[in-house]
């Protein structure tokens, strides 16, 4: 006899957990690739922060949020706009909140569009394109299911 299986969708946590490790990845694999175009190192070691873990998937959870409001209303480009200036917005507020600890683990006050040494807009391009990549993981996320056994063939197997 075939056992059903109810089928859900990732709960918010999981969801905040898997952004959290998209963009602990990616700020590793980032700084690997700074760290190379300045210092031309092969050894491509990528650093960040604890901190990380807490400020992209909280970040890119709104990021979500933004993406099921306005997927239908404007086109791509549009989108990424808001999402990247969203992003300026939490970097600077996570900043303002770590520095208030000696705890925030990035510095620009060496860029020259700097601001308060919490944000940079040397970095709009990138952000740009990390909230592109963004809206593909959220998709893609968002189609992510786990199975579980219904209640009635769970009760038959005990």
């Amino acid at each position: 006899m075939a056992e059903r299986v109810s089928v859900m969708q990732l709960g918010m946590f999981s969801r905040w957990y898997l952004y959290a490790l998209h963009g602990y990845l990616c700020e590793v694999l980032f700084t690997a690739a700074w760290n190379f175009s300045q210092q031309g190192s092969w050894k491509l070691q990528g650093s960040t922060s604890v901190w990380a873990l807490f400020i992209y998937g909280t970040c890119i959870l709104i990021l979500e949020g933004m993406y099921r409001r306005l997927r239908n209303r404007c086109p791509l480009l549009v989108r990424c706009l808001i999402y990247t200036a969203w992003i300026f917005a939490w970097e600077f507020s996570t900043g303002v909140v770590l520095s208030m600890f000696n705890a925030c683990p990035w510095d620009y006050s060496g860029f020259r569009g700097s601001y308060k040494g919490l944000i940079t807009l040397e970095y709009a391009v990138p952000w740009f394109f990390a909230s592109l990549i963004a809206e593909l993981v959220i998709k893609n996320t968002l189609r992510l299911r786990m199975d579980h056994p219904s209640s009635s063939s769970a009760t038959k197997n005990t």
